[in-house]
Parts: structure tokens; C-alpha cells; sequence
């Protein structure tokens, strides 16, 4: 195999093993953030968009191939989004 290919191998590995990463951090802030909501007593208005984002990251149909999880990202931060600002309620300043 040429040096070429190998440092493109390796540099690809690191690249999904980083995305990887950052999908799994996202994920457990979504967890933590959906637990968070339901021990202060708030409803948790948007379950199914937890749910959805859950979902969209273990189902095996992504829009993007699975070794590049930008995708999967997009997805967790929306629900991430969506569930703080639904804790927020109608009466928080926006901005």
C-alpha cells in the first residue's frame, strides 16, 4: 500500500472516530437535558423530538452515510435546541 493511501486511511479513521465523538457528547446532553426537564418538575412538551433524534441516530437509514455522522449531529443539536427552548416556556425573553 502506498504512504499516500495509508495517511489518507488513517486520517479518515480519525475524522469518523471525531464525529463519532462528538454525536455520543450530544447525545448524553440530550439525556441529561430530558432528565434535568423532568426532575424540575417541567413538562417535557416535545418528547417526540427526543424520541426522533434517539431514533435517527441508531436507526441504520441516514441521510449521510454513517462513517461521516454530521448528520446525526444536526439532528441531536435540533432536539437539543428544541428541547431547551420548550423549557424555557412562552413567557421567557428570547434573544
Amino acid at each position: 500500500m502506498s504512504t499516500d493511501l495509508t495517511v489518507l486511511l488513517v486520517v479518515a479513521a480519525v475524522l469518523a472516530a471525531a464525529t463519532l465523538a462528538v454525536a455520543v457528547a450530544l447525545l448524553v446532553r440530550l439525556v441529561r437535558t430530558r432528565r434535568a426537564l423532568r426532575r424540575a418538575g417541567l413538562p417535557v412538551e416535545r418528547q417526540w423530538v427526543f424520541w426522533a433524534a434517539i431514533a435517527y441516530l441508531v436507526l441504520p437509514a441516514d441521510l449521510v452515510p454513517d462513517p461521516v455522522y454530521l448528520d446525526d449531529i444536526g439532528v441531536l443539536l435540533l432536539a437539543l435546541r428544541s428541547m431547551r427552548s420548550a423549557s424555557d416556556g412562552p413567557s421567557a425573553p428570547r434573544g
